[in-house]
């Protein structure tokens, strides 16, 4: 199993505009990626600004797939002007899961 790790900091006052587009690629992924096999988003407690992914891939196939898809280019063109800094992906092998 491939996971992969975000982090995703918006800009103060846009944080909406990258909270909706999270969304978005989170539905697009529900619908047509079955080798991902989960994306889960998190908006911070204590930092709204911050978001974190957490994704989980059958394979190196499934990741690519996503990384290349039509909702993660969406998500960066939505997202133009609104991020603080760049995301920040940590790729790994997953070696424990519950």
């Amino acid at each position: 199993m491939i996971s992969i790790s975000a982090i995703i900091r918006a800009k103060a006052g846009k944080e909406a505009i990258v909270r909706d587009a999270l969304a978005a690629v989170a539905a697009h992924v529900a619908v047509n990626e079955p080798d991902t096999v989960g994306y889960f988003v998190s908006q911070s407690m204590a930092d709204p600004c911050v978001f974190t992914t957490y994704e989980r891939f059958a394979d190196q196939a499934a990741m690519e797939l996503h990384n290349n898809s039509p909702a993660v280019a969406k998500f960066i063109a939505d997202t133009e002007g609104a991020l603080d800094g760049d995301v920040v992906l940590h790729a790994s092998h997953e070696l424990s899961a519950k």
